[in-house]
């Protein structure tokens, strides 16, 4: 992975997270299967699925923490082989 593909700009770009899944009868009851985007003040849009099965959903949700996690783990990673050189 280059570091180009290591930028998080598709990340910062999105809306703020933390981002959530509910899902009517699981979570909730009543209404639709929807992603709740930020929290607080930094609530945005909810995002409403169509198509994506619950676990789809969950992945997409689940992706907007752990991708940045993700990038700053190789990073981490990267930092501590290039200290053993």
């Amino acid at each position: 992975m280059s570091e180009l593909e290591l930028q998080e700009t598709r990340a910062a770009a999105a809306q703020p997270g933390p981002w959530k899944s509910w899902v009517e009868g699981r979570d909730f009851d009543g209404g639709s299967n929807f992603i709740q985007t930020g929290s607080g003040a930094e609530r945005g849009e909810d995002i409403e699925m169509s198509g994506a099965t619950v676990a789809d959903q969950d992945f997409m949700a689940a992706a907007r923490q752990d991708i940045p996690r993700l990038l700053a783990e190789v990073r981490r990673l990267r930092a501590l082989l290039n200290q053993t050189k």
